[in-house]
């Protein structure tokens, strides 16, 4: 499940304070402090009690594993602004105009396409088959639910009926749009607002990359110091 974090309401691309929408997935960040609890209590207690290399092998595997554990279930995010979509991936940050956008597709994994012909995938929204297979169901049941509503209705030549056997549907009514998986909502949100700016002044610019160092150096550290250790021990 991803969670959108709207950081203003409703902002317009006529307000040049709106703030981003920060999209983020809420059980990768559950299951990331998890892991780094887990981490946190084995390497700590190797170093406390270990023996000989024991606490500095324990500190190294620490060094490697913490960032990559924060790479992949932390830091993710998607920020979707008036003008701009930043990605911040486990190990890239991209920042991409909304003209620059040529696409946002979803199959097995949520993507921006570039007008340049780069692709890049959205790690904070990930793709949930099985969402999209509950959410297919929930679409069915509705407009099946609708559909003997309407023919009940029909049978009574009641508008009052109409409206009652529409009621009892719920959140599945037919009037507020097709069920859709959380994500496939937020692809849908994104490509609404790609479709409002793509063409707006300020959203015009280059497509930016920038590499996450400050996962990656403490990482590759961590890897020589385990690679050294285990050579020499």
């Amino acid at each position: 499940m991803t969670s959108p974090e709207p950081q203003s309401p409703a902002p317009q691309p006529s307000d040049p304070q709106s703030k981003d929408r920060v999209y983020r997935s809420v059980p990768a960040i559950a299951g990331g402090v998890l892991l780094l609890a887990i981490a946190g209590w084995l390497g700590i207690d190797a170093v406390l009690s270990g023996e000989g290399r024991t606490p500095w092998l324990a500190l190294a595997v620490l060094l490697l594993v913490v960032p990559l554990v924060v790479a992949f279930t932390l830091r993710p995010a998607v920020y979707a602004g008036d003008d701009r979509l930043r990605i911040r991936n486990p190990f890239r940050l991209v920042v991409v105009p909304w003209g620059q956008v040529a696409s946002l597709r979803s199959s097995y994994s949520n993507e921006v396409l570039t007008e340049a012909g780069a692709k890049y995938q959205l790690w904070a929204v990930p793709v949930s088959l099985r969402a999209r297979k509950k959410a297919a169901r929930r679409e069915t049941r509705a407009t099946a639910q609708a559909r003997r509503a309407m023919g009940r209705d029909e049978g009574r030549g009641s508008a009052l009926g109409m409206r009652a056997g529409l009621g009892g549907l719920g959140g599945d009514s037919v009037s507020e749009g097709p069920v859709r998986a959380e994500t496939d909502r937020i692809m849908d949100e994104l490509r609404g607002l790609h479709e409002a700016r793509h063409r707006a002044e300020p959203a015009q610019g280059e497509v930016t990359v920038r590499w996450a160092y400050e996962v990656l150096a403490p990482a590759v550290a961590g890897a020589v110091l385990v690679l050294i250790l285990v050579a020499v021990g």
